[in-house]
């Protein structure tokens, strides 16, 4: 008989933690004896993204929202990117993780090389994904914030008109009219750039080198808001780093390539 697998479940999580009385909506499942912990992007909640399908055998899995997305509370609670690191710190032991992987995407990737240079033995492997958090002045970020929604879609996917861009583009909104899409978009980026406006560079060179788990940089070839030499950057600046950039991709590779990334992500995490 195989192992008993555990439903993926959205639930809301009271943290009660330093005081800060902040409700988490956090996505949990699998039935592995590790954990993983993944950290959504700028474009919303991703409740659960279907490359995590592939891990439940391996990991406890656990998908928070950001404070201030989705049902998430608490954004006016968090003072700065140093009290979203301690944030995450606070959640991570209240769902009593000692140690955990923890996979970061684009604004995710941000925080989580944040959080992994916070708590250096306690983050066991890290896995970056076109992640922002540094700054090149020759590859300037463009800003996310004055894009409009049509322009931040072309920017993200190599074809945007793919059925997997659009059908992903959707996901963030069932069932929503148009005046509550609207308000969700402008929840969300407002709860990011609290944290990264006017551009996602908050000193994280400065503790990078902190950094000490295995680290896996995955990176989609042709992303136009993260370009790949912000990966070659992460790589030179993460002692026992790897970069794999990812073919015909753009900033969202676990979703237009998920074959490929789901293979570089199990050779780091699993196969090693």
């Amino acid at each position: 008989m195989g192992p008993e697998y555990v439903v993926p479940k959205t639930q809301t999580l009271n943290i009660g933690v330093s005081q800060r009385d902040i409700n988490v909506q956090i996505s949990e499942g699998g039935s592995g004896k590790s954990n993983l912990v993944y950290i959504h992007g700028f474009n919303g909640f991703e409740e659960w993204p279907s490359f995590l399908d592939e891990f439940e055998e391996h990991f406890r899995i656990y998908v928070p929202s950001h404070p201030g997305i989705s049902n998430s509370t608490g954004l006016d609670k968090i003072d700065d990117l140093w009290d979203l690191v301690l944030f995450y710190e606070e959640l991570i032991n209240e769902l009593n993780i000692d140690k955990t992987v923890v996979i970061g995407h684009s604004y995710g990737g941000m925080v989580a090389a944040e959080l992994a240079a916070q708590l250096r033995d306690r983050i066991s492997k890290l896995v970056l994904v076109d992640s922002l958090g540094l700054w090149l002045d020759k590859d300037p970020i463009p800003d996310i914030f004055m894009l409009t929604p049509s322009e931040l879609h072309k920017m993200s996917w190599l074809n945007p008109n793919s059925n997997i861009a659009q059908d992903y583009q959707n996901s963030f909104y069932n069932d929503l009219n148009q005046d509550e899409t609207n308000l969700e978009r402008t929840k969300t980026l407002m709860a990011i750039g609290k944290f990264c406006w006017p551009i996602p560079d908050k000193g994280l060179e400065k503790r990078i080198h902190r950094i000490n788990a295995p680290t896996l940089l995955v990176w989609g070839e042709n992303d136009q808001i993260v370009p790949p030499e912000y990966g070659y950057a992460f790589q030179q600046q993460i002692n026992r780093s790897t970069l794999s950039i990812i073919k015909e991709s753009g900033h969202i590779p676990h979703e237009e390539c998920k074959p490929i990334f789901i293979e570089t992500i199990q050779k780091f995490l699993i196969d090693e």
